[in-house]
């Protein structure tokens, strides 16, 4: 993965959106929850507004107006600028070919699990196995409700992808919770921690 001048992906959900036309940070705030960018992109309106500076002063946006209002305070529209399209797409290009190796916090844990005792790692496990069916039945149910809007499937593809995860590691989840409860599990911890708690 190339190091990139702005390297935070809600860099690249400004420079997307400012593809569509020019728009001013609330704007664009307002968008991302429209279009349920925010299960995407993790971010703050301060986090925006930095990384919107972050943008302008590598040159991929631009100021191209302030509006004045005296009802709110000063708006600056920004623009995406030739070099902010090339970024954009070659930022693109990069993430959709390349796998990149990600540090999921689950991954952490499960590297560690061994340090709890087997009957609260099994119950531990059944509490995440249920918030994952709740997770993919609130996706599902964002799918089927775009789909009846008569949302593309290319404006669900993040959902199906969210779903397509989750269902994977409901599955993995309902395996290890098996084989945690298992005997072989519980008299290897306990000869493994034998002493050590």
């Amino acid at each position: 993965m190339k190091r990139r001048v702005v390297g935070n992906p809600l860099g690249l959900a400004v420079l997307a959106g400012l593809l569509e036309e020019p728009m001013h940070p609330y704007e664009m705030a307002r968008r991302f929850v429209e279009y349920g960018k925010e299960r995407d992109f993790k971010y703050t309106r301060s986090s925006l507004y930095m990384v919107v500076g972050q943008l302008e002063k590598a040159g991929f946006i631009a100021a191209q107006e302030t509006l004045r209002d005296s009802a709110r305070p000063e708006r600056t529209v920004y623009a995406i600028t030739p070099t902010g399209r090339l970024e954009l797409f070659d930022w693109m290009r990069e993430l959709v070919a390349e796998p990149a190796t990600e540090y999921p916090l689950f991954g952490a844990a499960l590297s560690l699990f061994v340090v709890l005792p087997a009957d609260e790692v099994h119950e531990l496990l059944l509490q995440r196995l249920a918030a994952l069916t709740a997770i993919a039945d609130e996706i599902r149910a964002t799918i089927d409700a775009g789909r009846e809007q008569g949302l593309a499937w290319w404006f669900l593809v993040e959902e199906d992808y969210r779903l397509t995860k989750v269902e994977a590691e409901r599955g993995f989840v309902e395996r290890l919770a098996e084989s945690v409860a298992g005997e072989d599990y519980r008299q290897a911890w306990e000869t493994y921690f034998k002493g050590r708690t």
